[in-house]
């Protein structure tokens, strides 16, 4: 993707070299070990603690640093959802409220509650915030196969874009509104038809990034689908527990993720996106 030199967005909340986090002290030092000490006295976890006082030390190496590529790439890929959904919107007849992208080092507080790096990237429609732990990218590749490429970075943060964009819709609240009645099988399978539709949004917005600022390079869209591939429901179940068991997907499957933002990327029609009402996905 050809993203140096563009308009970076300025709805980039930057957690990580901050001596409060989202409502959490990071202490250090000395200081932190006494603190950590009293709460074991006190009969609390004191590790949480001293993990607080590790992301310290990871945060303040990312504070203002001015090469710190990852977050420009993401500021910009930022920046180009919402001018894509700024005009979708608009086309619809309605306001794209813009959503706060915020960079946290190892754990965070957000709407929804306390997010660790191990949570992965999400959308919270309590306070309308993506969260993102950079690791995260490392991980993709490393340890989910993704191809090394910085447009699988996109996808993540378009996917959960597409989870706002399914919030401003009033889609979220009406999948929400039925989780209390359903069995634990059936919110299984209302997650993965909101998920994959996260997906087709990600692919139109893909769609319309190109049609409107021509950056996508020639293999993008393949680094995306790698990316939708690898953290296929059944293909992490397959690695962590050695079987897969569909009752429990909440994603959907990798050839079910890749299909979605694809057809979301070649259509680029939001008309075609509605996954709840796919008789495959029941």
């Amino acid at each position: 993707m050809q993203w140096r030199g563009r308009r970076e967005s300025g709805n980039i909340e930057d957690r990580r070299g901050g001596g409060i986090t989202g409502g959490h002290v990071a202490f250090g030092g000395i200081g932190g070990l006494i603190i950590a000490a009293i709460v074991y006295f006190l009969g609390g976890d004191p590790s949480q603690v001293t993990q607080q006082q590790n992301d310290q030390t990871t945060q303040n190496s990312y504070a203002d640093n001015p090469n710190d590529t990852l977050k420009d790439y993401v500021g910009v890929v930022l920046a180009d959802t919402e001018d894509v959904w700024d005009s979708l919107f608009n086309n619809m007849h309605k306001q794209y409220v813009k959503p706060k992208l915020v960079l946290f080092s190892g754990e965070t507080q957000a709407g929804c509650g306390y997010a660790s790096a191990a949570t992965g990237p999400f959308y919270c429609p309590e306070d309308e915030k993506v969260y993102i732990d950079l690791s995260f990218f490392n991980e993709l590749h490393d340890r989910f196969g993704a191809s090394n490429g910085d447009f699988a970075m996109a996808y993540v943060v378009a996917h959960e874009v597409g989870h706002h964009v399914q919030n401003l819709l009033g889609i979220t609240d009406k999948v929400d509104q039925q989780h209390n009645m359903l069995s634990e099988s059936a919110n299984n399978k209302l997650s993965v038809k909101l998920e994959l539709q996260a997906d087709f949004l990600a692919g139109v917005w893909a769609h319309y990034d190109q049609q409107m600022k021509h950056v996508l390079d020639a293999g993008d869209i393949n680094e995306a689908l790698s990316a939708a591939n690898a953290v296929g429901d059944d293909r992490l179940q397959k690695e962590s527990q050695g079987r897969v068991m569909p009752d429990a997907f909440t994603h959907g499957t990798s050839e079910q993720r890749m299909y979605w933002f694809k057809k979301g990327y070649t259509t680029g029609d939001i008309s075609q996106g509605d996954t709840f009402d796919d008789p495959s996905l029941n």
